[in-house]
């Protein structure tokens, strides 16, 4: 389950991003529950993340060029410092008194321009630091790390909401970028041959688009990420208005709520860990994204405390099962010089679809209410996986 920790470099990353995933959770409660106590407005948590997304869908291609041609390690160094200067600038802003809903779009749509660049040099340089042998289960540790941390940080966020005020949780973000930074500058990495820069970048990146057009697995594996990101997974955002006036159980509620989905997206991958690289990874997709669209419906539904928390487990197992083996199956089956472009795709239809698909939540919920926006999300993926199966079986027999 955890042979890939035995790598010393991927070993010392691992626990440097576990740490400041903590962190980045404990941000991101925090600072929906802030936008939500200063504007009231479901449209507004859906502007936010839209500004906090969309330089990824227009910025990430070029993000996955500057993977393929500069070092990786170079290239997170600086962009989580940076990560580090704007949760500082949060923290400073909001124990001031002097945070607007304009400065947080603001931070949000800077924290987007730098997760562009971000996203597919931390996708791509897994493979650096483990090698193919241990690719599969290196990517299912990194899931369990991300959905680890969302246990841990929102469980959190609403008792030191309550005890160090919202600034002391965007401090604590900050500091905590401190250990992937440091653990970036201890891990070296073997050089590969210098990429010969034949070619300019905007022919590098067309390059990359033809190579994943020319393959039908990688299209429909995008393609099915695209759907989640885009109906998916914007229950997120609209998570405490649900909490709220729905179950009614306030930012505490939220915090479990938050924290019970990232126990199923934890299982989900210490399950996908434990089976290595399996057999049926066809069917256990299929079968993961249609329990997917089916808890994302029940959980729209649900006016009870305990079924919601019952349908977001499933919902976290599923989504990250889900991910991990597209991430897995894109990167085993593109070639070295091609992975930070394919990546970079791969994390456009991941990350920058939802801004999109934050804006269409955020204005159902404004509508027709939260409950319609999360169900007509679900209904939608649900119509798309079965399509994909009955017109695509090829991908029931990865």
């Amino acid at each position: 389950m955890f042979s890939s920790l035995k790598v010393r470099n991927f070993r010392i990353y691992w626990f440097g991003a576990f740490i400041s995933l903590i962190g980045t959770w404990i941000q991101q409660v925090t600072l929906s529950w802030l936008v939500f106590q200063l504007t009231n407005s479901a449209f507004l948590l859906g502007v936010v993340g839209f500004l906090g997304s969309i330089p990824i869908f227009l910025l990430s291609l070029f993000g996955g060029v500057l993977a393929d041609r500069l070092n990786k390690r170079n290239i997170l160094i600086l962009t989580q410092s940076i990560f580090m200067l704007l949760a500082f600038a949060l923290g400073f802003l909001t124990q001031t008194k002097f945070i607007t809903p304009a400065q947080i779009m603001l931070i949000a749509l800077l924290n987007g321009v730098v997760m562009a660049f971000d996203a597919p040099a931390r996708q791509s340089v897994v493979v650096d630091l483990v090698g193919k042998a241990h690719l599969f289960n290196a990517i299912a540790l990194n899931s369990v790390a991300f959905n680890s941390s969302r246990i841990i940080g929102p469980a959190i966020a609403g008792i030191l909401v309550a005890t160090i005020g919202m600034s002391g949780c965007f401090y604590i973000n900050a500091i905590s970028f401190l250990a992937v930074i440091i653990a970036l500058w201890v891990i070296k990495i073997d050089k590969k041959e210098p990429y010969k820069k034949t070619k300019s970048a905007w022919e590098d990146l067309k390059e990359g688009l033809v190579f994943i057009k020319n393959h039908q697995l990688i299209l429909t594996l995008i393609s099915m990420v695209a759907v989640v990101s885009l109906f998916g997974v914007a229950h997120i955002i609209l998570m405490p208005i649900f909490a709220n006036d729905i179950l009614k159980v306030g930012i505490k509620g939220l915090g479990v709520l938050m924290s019970i989905s990232g126990v199923g997206a934890l299982i989900g991958a210490l399950i996908l860990a434990r089976l290595g690289d399996f057999r049926y990874k066809g069917k256990f997709l299929s079968f993961s994204t249609l329990l997917f669209s089916v808890s994302l419906i029940v959980f729209g539904l649900s006016q009870l405390y305990w079924l919601s928390l019952a349908a977001m487990f499933f919902v976290g197992g599923t989504s990250v099962t889900s991910i991990a083996l597209v991430n897995t199956l894109l990167q085993t089956k593109v070639e070295d010089k091609f992975r930070g472009r394919v990546m970079s795709v791969f994390m456009i239809t991941f990350a920058g679809f939802m801004p999109f698909g934050n804006l269409i939540a955020g204005s159902l919920a404004q509508g027709l209410g939260v409950a319609f926006a999360i169900v007509f999300g679900g209904i939608i993926c649900a119509a798309f996986f079965i399509t994909v199966n009955l017109f695509y079986p090829a991908i029931r027999e990865i």
